[in-house]
Protein backbone atom coordinates (compact mmCIF):
# COMPACT_ATOMS: atom_id res chain seq x y z
CA UNK A 1 0.00 0.00 0.00
CA UNK A 2 1.09 3.54 -0.75
CA UNK A 3 -0.03 6.87 0.67
CA UNK A 4 -1.99 9.24 -1.59
CA UNK A 5 -3.86 12.51 -1.33
CA UNK A 6 -6.98 12.73 -3.47
CA UNK A 7 -8.36 16.20 -4.12
CA UNK A 8 -12.05 16.24 -5.02
CA UNK A 9 -13.36 19.53 -6.40
CA UNK A 10 -17.15 19.86 -6.47
CA UNK A 11 -18.92 22.68 -8.30
CA UNK A 12 -22.42 23.41 -9.49
CA UNK A 13 -23.12 22.44 -13.10
CA UNK A 14 -23.30 25.22 -15.65
CA UNK A 15 -26.80 26.67 -15.62
CA UNK A 16 -27.49 25.90 -11.95
CA UNK A 17 -27.89 29.10 -9.95
CA UNK A 18 -24.93 29.81 -7.67
CA UNK A 19 -25.97 32.49 -5.13
CA UNK A 20 -22.61 32.42 -3.33
CA UNK A 21 -20.76 33.15 -6.57
CA UNK A 22 -23.29 35.82 -7.57
CA UNK A 23 -22.79 37.68 -4.28
CA UNK A 24 -19.00 37.38 -4.47
CA UNK A 25 -18.94 38.56 -8.07
CA UNK A 26 -21.03 41.61 -7.21
CA UNK A 27 -18.69 42.45 -4.32
CA UNK A 28 -15.61 42.10 -6.52
CA UNK A 29 -17.17 44.33 -9.17
CA UNK A 30 -17.97 46.96 -6.50
CA UNK A 31 -14.29 46.85 -5.54
CA UNK A 32 -13.37 47.68 -9.14
CA UNK A 33 -12.46 44.23 -10.44
CA UNK A 34 -13.68 43.35 -13.92
CA UNK A 35 -14.66 39.74 -14.55
CA UNK A 36 -16.94 37.86 -16.91
CA UNK A 37 -18.18 35.23 -14.50
CA UNK A 38 -17.42 33.51 -11.23
CA UNK A 39 -18.24 30.02 -9.94
CA UNK A 40 -17.81 28.75 -6.42
CA UNK A 41 -16.49 25.29 -5.61
CA UNK A 42 -15.90 23.07 -2.61
CA UNK A 43 -12.63 21.19 -2.36
CA UNK A 44 -12.00 18.08 -0.27
CA UNK A 45 -8.52 16.69 0.38
CA UNK A 46 -8.59 13.04 1.33
CA UNK A 47 -5.50 11.21 2.62
CA UNK A 48 -5.73 7.48 1.98
CA UNK A 49 -3.71 4.35 1.43
CA UNK A 50 -4.21 2.39 -1.79
CA UNK A 51 -2.40 -0.13 -3.96
CA UNK A 52 -1.75 2.49 -6.65
CA UNK A 53 -2.89 5.90 -7.90
CA UNK A 54 -5.70 4.40 -9.98
CA UNK A 55 -7.12 2.57 -6.93
CA UNK A 56 -6.93 5.82 -4.94
CA UNK A 57 -8.74 7.66 -7.76
CA UNK A 58 -11.43 4.96 -7.90
CA UNK A 59 -12.05 5.28 -4.14
CA UNK A 60 -12.20 9.08 -4.33
CA UNK A 61 -14.63 8.87 -7.27
CA UNK A 62 -16.83 6.52 -5.25
CA UNK A 63 -16.79 8.96 -2.32
CA UNK A 64 -17.76 11.82 -4.62
CA UNK A 65 -20.57 9.86 -6.25
CA UNK A 66 -21.99 8.55 -2.97
CA UNK A 67 -21.69 11.64 -0.74
CA UNK A 68 -19.57 14.61 -1.77
CA UNK A 69 -21.45 15.55 -4.97
CA UNK A 70 -25.10 15.48 -5.94
CA UNK A 71 -25.07 14.20 -9.55
CA UNK A 72 -28.28 16.11 -10.29
CA UNK A 73 -26.67 19.53 -9.82
CA UNK A 74 -22.89 19.04 -9.39
CA UNK A 75 -19.87 18.31 -11.52
CA UNK A 76 -16.72 17.08 -9.82
CA UNK A 77 -13.13 16.31 -10.63
CA UNK A 78 -10.57 14.16 -8.85
CA UNK A 79 -6.80 14.64 -8.77
CA UNK A 80 -4.51 12.17 -7.03
CA UNK A 81 -0.91 12.58 -5.94
CA UNK A 82 1.38 10.46 -3.84
CA UNK A 83 2.44 11.82 -0.47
Amino acid sequence: MSAFTATVTVRLETGVRDPEADTTQQALERLGFELQSLRSADQFEIDLDAADAEAARDRANAMAERLLANPTIHDYSVAVQSR
